[in-house]
């Protein structure tokens, strides 16, 4: 899943009216977005924010991204309907968008969605409100549904990970969160007093979980890898053996992509006392959740195992266009979640009531067309890339670092924010991250690197700059 830095403002408000999209903008340009101002730990921004009297600016609080445009919403004129003027001027308001859509496309290289894709086959099927509301396995009296396709695609995620059709339950998600705090969720159902055990490098909306469930949460250390340090996590469940422990197994860290050692997690857990009766395990699989079973050395994420529930983004790995997910569990564990609603004839066992209709067409159709040996091909492809990748950085003389069954490949943070911008990188502290995702290709890699080199170049010239040393980041000597 894609990850972020936590931040919490006291007064997100907003100044004044935002200027509408001018007719003269280019949408196919870069916007080089002023930087904001620094704030200091009081909260207060340092220096004295200027506002035009003609032309205010929203206040910027926290965070870098910065909008001083929007594309107002207005009424339509009496005479539109005749004139036509008004469809004439959207059409070409979102022509200039789709322009600046495939600009920024060819920049992105910083999270973890696959751009290469072409689901026109199913255009014919955006004249329709399609919803999946309830249970994907009890039909609804709204009969604009997919339930046909999603089950379909839950059966195909229930025999990668080996687990009978009569022995599970899923649904499809809006996003991996919502996987993430469906699969939480049931482990505190099955376990209303057990303890979440996450690591620090979990994807903030395990703990997002935590809060919202009123979950004591554990956090647990990690290796200079981003893995969990199992010797810390076993430490921490005999503080607790009298509560059951909920385990949040990462298949792919958020920024470093690192691999939870599974089997390891299963073993401390019975080295501290825990039978399988007494802790719920899920797997948050989000991006690599998919790549794993592709990949021969990798360890196994199975049903076989005594595990509770996985999920994964279809956004991610797959290529959806919107952002949905798979979410998998034992079906012994719904009914302690599931509630029967008269109102549509059918269960609430998910987390949301109205979900997205289409995007089990979008996952339907791409499994269909890649299958098993397809998808192997493209983990194959990204693997290969992320070394190639890596592998050019360190002979550049750029500290960088690549976990075995990644295709993450995190490295020293560029001192220029517009350069991080461009490419889209996600940050953190003194590390970035390239994600080789199916549609990142050799010379896209080489392009950011040699733009990288140059810009390099420019920032040490001096001597006053030097690159950051990431050796505390991830374990290695900085080049």
């Amino acid at each position: 899943m894609v990850g972020g830095i936590d931040v919490l403002a006291d007064d997100m408000s907003i100044n004044g009216a935002v200027e509408p999209l001018p007719e003269d903008f280019d949408a196919t340009a870069i916007i080089k977005d002023p930087l904001p101002p620094v704030v200091e730990g009081n909260g207060i921004v340092k220096g004295e924010t200027q506002i035009s009297k003609e032309k205010e600016k929203r206040e910027i609080v926290l965070g870098r991204n910065i909008h001083t445009m929007c594309l107002e919403v207005t009424e339509p004129d009496a005479d539109d309907e005749v004139t036509g003027d008004r469809e004439a001027h959207m059409a070409s308001v979102l022509a200039k968008y789709k322009r600046s859509l495939t600009e920024r496309t060819k920049y992105h290289l910083g999270y973890p969605y696959n751009l290469d894709f072409d689901y026109g086959a199913l255009s014919q099927l955006q004249h329709f409100s399609i919803n999946n509301l309830g249970d994907p396995f009890i039909e609804s009296n709204y009969g604009v549904h997919s339930r046909q396709f999603e089950v379909g695609v839950l059966d195909w995620f229930a025999r990668l990970w080996e687990l009978d059709k009569n022995e599970y339950w899923g649904y499809i998600t809006n996003c991996g969160t919502e996987g993430n705090l469906h699969g939480i969720l049931v482990g505190r159902e099955v376990f209303p007093d057990g303890i979440l055990y996450a690591s620090r490098e979990s994807h903030y909306s395990i703990f997002k979980a935590a809060r919202m469930y009123r979950m004591e949460c554990v956090k647990v250390e990690t290796l200079c890898s981003g893995e969990i340090d199992c010797d810390d996590f076993k430490a921490k469940l005999l503080c607790h053996q009298d509560k059951p422990a909920i385990i949040n197994v990462n298949i792919g860290t958020t920024v470093k992509g690192a691999v939870d050692d599974l089997d390891l997690v299963i073993k401390k857990l019975e080295e501290a006392g825990f039978s399988q009766d007494r802790f719920y395990i899920h797997c948050d699989g989000a991006l690599f959740g998919l790549m794993m079973p592709f990949v021969k050395r990798a360890p196994k994420v199975t049903f076989k195992k005594p595990i509770g529930s996985v999920s994964v983004s279809g956004h991610k790995f797959v290529g959806c266009p919107m952002p949905c997910g798979v979410q998998i569990t034992r079906l012994e564990h719904i009914n302690a979640l599931s509630r029967n609603v008269e109102y549509l004839a059918s269960r609430d066992a998910t987390i949301m009531g109205s979900r997205n209709g289409h995007a089990p067409l979008f996952l339907w159709y791409t499994l269909n067309r890649k299958g098993y040996r397809g998808f192997q091909k493209e983990v194959q492809k990204c693997l290969r890339n992320a070394h190639y990748f890596k592998d050019r950085l360190v002979e550049a003389g750029i500290g960088a670092m690549l976990n075995e069954l990644s295709s993450t490949v995190v490295f020293e943070r560029p001192h220029d924010e517009e350069f991080i911008r461009k490419w889209q990188l996600a940050c953190k502290g003194n590390i970035a991250h390239v994600v080789v995702m199916p549609n990142v290709t050799i010379e896209k890699l080489d392009d950011f690197l040699n733009e990288l080199l140059q810009k390099r170049a420019a920032w040490f010239q001096d001597g006053k700059c030097q690159p950051y040393c990431i050796a505390s980041d991830v374990g290695l000597g900085c080049t």
